[in-house]
């Protein structure tokens, strides 16, 4: 079949941009859309830092009757592009019926997008942004419904990725456990002995500001996340920009920092799950959509916690700080009765302290996303992303 690609130009293929999704899912029940407003800020140059030094381009795919059959985005940013061994570009937000034909000419379109602006490879599907939303390919555990901005997508989109020559870069792995569930033994022994620690202790952030907040969170993620390849310090800015972004739907109760002498050194950062609200809003968080939020927050209807972020500082690794925070949610979230079970966000194959951590909590492996990338030079080795901590 012949088909037809598309640049999104207009506010008319905005809007059959975020409708294609709604054809292609009418009959899975699982499935919650994306929110509109959160897809298009990543493609807002006001809204999204990416765009310094970086370009984002959407198309849409056509039938030979007209009808919208796929669609796609490719986007690069020189800084991010240039910490790989090859200049590499993403793509993501990709869609598309149940024909590779239709799927490799996105793919084509990207790729051809892509190597005009200088890129040497790209990874898919991948978010034009921060890591933790829109990111990988689902490739397990599609019974489950999708947690606030993870990819879900339809089994066949693997092959799809594979036969037109990407590999995984890494798998991304989404963990779950009760809430109630009691702390192991080994985070209980490590929290005990850091009770003789003078100075040291875990609070949640009832009553702290937005700015102090923001603050501690940068203190953390900077030293945490320092040895990560591709690593860029995250600013003072950011770090208020992301603080603001969650106020109007945290739970102060159910984010944790960890302290030794009043510096932070842990963080445990935990949202109610918010696709149990916004499952009601059908991808709009237009005025009704918003009164439909408020009515469900006012319920407190999320009975979920997703942990959006964990981090300890290098000095303070292995030395139970973990342990201490989990037996805190234990002794002071569980007795609330709100959240009966935790979602932990995806953690990358190659980090294995973190998958050390869900396999001491006794955490299920729920599903599994991977991270493609193809190389433009098909000659060139592949080499999966490098692995952090021990094997």
């Amino acid at each position: 079949m012949a088909y037809a690609v598309e640049k999104v130009e207009n506010k008319a293929q905005i809007r059959r941009f975020h409708a294609l999704p709604f054809a292609l899912y009418q009959s899975n029940p699982l499935w919650i859309p994306h929110l509109k407003q959160d897809v298009e800020k990543v493609f807002d140059a006001r809204k999204n830092k990416a765009f310094r030094g970086g370009e984002a381009q959407r198309w849409l795919l056509r039938d030979s009757q007209g009808k919208d059959v796929g669609r796609v985005a490719a986007f690069y940013n020189q800084k991010t592009a240039k910490s790989f061994d090859q200049p590499t570009g993403g793509l993501g937000f990709f869609e598309c019926i149940n024909d590779a034909e239709a799927a490799f000419a996105l793919f084509d379109c990207c790729k051809a997008w892509l190597q005009e602006k200088g890129m040497q490879a790209m990874d898919g599907p991948i978010n034009f942004g921060e890591k933790n939303a829109f990111w990988g390919l689902l490739t397990d555990g599609f019974e489950h419904e999708p947690a606030y901005q993870i990819n879900y997508n339809p089994p066949y989109y693997q092959a799809f990725f594979e036969s037109y020559g990407f590999k995984t870069y890494y798998e991304q792995y989404v963990f779950w456990r009760r809430t109630d569930a009691p702390a192991q033994e080994i985070f209980v022994r490590k929290a005990e002995m850091l009770k003789f620690v003078d100075g040291f202790e875990v609070r949640n952030v009832r009553g702290v500001s937005e700015d102090q907040l923001a603050r501690d969170f940068l203190a953390v993620y900077n030293e945490a996340w320092g040895n990560h390849a591709g690593f860029s310090p995250m600013k003072l800015a950011q770090a208020q920009a992301i603080m603001k972004a969650i106020k109007p739907v945290k739970d102060p109760d159910i984010s944790l920092f960890a302290f030794y002498k009043n510096k932070p050194i842990g963080f445990y950062i935990n949202l109610p799950e918010l696709n149990q609200i916004f499952k009601h809003v059908k991808g709009n968080l237009n005025l009704w959509g918003k009164l439909v939020f408020l009515w469900h927050k006012w319920r407190r209807t999320p009975h979920t916690m997703y942990g959006i972020v964990f981090g300890i500082v290098p000095e303070w690794q292995g030395r139970g700080v973990e342990g201490a925070m989990i037996k805190f949610a234990e002794d002071h979230i569980v007795p609330k009765g709100q959240y009966v079970d935790t979602i932990i966000t995806w953690i990358g194959d190659f980090n294995l302290k973190m998958l050390r951590i869900c396999e001491n909590l006794n955490a299920q492996r729920q599903r599994t996303l991977k991270t493609y990338r193809y190389l433009f030079d098909r000659e060139k080795p592949f080499e999966r992303h490098p692995f952090i901590g021990k094997k």
